[in-house]
């Protein structure tokens, strides 16, 4: 299976901002026990290419692992280099899109407006993040599907439990979780990562009730 389409099968990914290496690696055998398998670490990261090196020599196929906050087209080219599976842009950032083609591997590029959403695909983006989400809401998700059907989007900020099914209801190929999951202001110790396995377990729990 394509990692474009386990991203659209599995719907959760989740956002790690702003933690070293091996706290990277203590959230990620976290999430993969509480069943969750789609990381996007922030290339605003301390050393985030040895995250992402680690995670692909660590868990080797049950991870899928990519880069986001990617600003430009030579920290695209570094997280391609790590071994990064997909990118992700907070706005829609034609460089890097063109990188994750030439290198073909996933692109996530951020889009907040409809005219910014159909740009971002026509220039090739394979899911559309749709940023901020807690501003949009997924009335807005709704609203877009109406005229643009056809292009895969992926709301991220704002997604909770109380919101998820809204937002798969109205046609989202998946969800971006950061802060619901992972609180970059919270120290990675052990109740840390008790915590962030009971958040992840809720939020798997919810998605299948919602697709089944």
């Amino acid at each position: 299976m394509s990692i474009l389409q386990t991203i659209k099968d599995k719907k959760l990914v989740t956002v790690i901002r702003n933690l070293k290496p091996k706290q990277v690696m203590s959230v990620v055998e976290t999430l993969l026990d509480a069943g969750i398998n789609i990381f996007e670490v922030t290339a605003e990261s301390p050393s985030f290419e040895h995250s992402i090196e680690s995670i692909k020599r660590e868990f080797q196929d049950e991870a899928i692992v990519g880069v986001g906050t990617i600003l430009d087209s030579e920290t695209a080219i570094n997280a391609v280099s790590a071994g990064a599976e997909f990118l992700v842009s907070p706005h829609l950032n034609v460089e890097m899109i063109k990188v994750a083609n030439r290198y073909g591997i996933v692109s996530m590029p951020g889009a907040m407006t409809p005219t910014e959403i159909l740009a971002a695909f026509e220039y090739g983006g394979d899911i559309i993040k749709v940023f901020p989400g807690s501003v949009l809401g997924p009335g807005y998700i709704k609203d877009i599907k109406g005229p643009l059907p056809h292009i895969p989007l992926m709301p991220t900020g704002g997604v909770n439990l109380e919101n998820m099914d809204e937002f798969i209801n109205n046609g989202v190929v998946a969800v971006g979780l950061g802060g619901a999951i992972v609180k970059s202001n919270k120290p990675v110790d052990k109740d840390e990562l008790q915590n962030i396995h009971n958040r992840a377990a809720k939020y798997v729990a919810r998605m299948q009730e919602i697709l089944s």
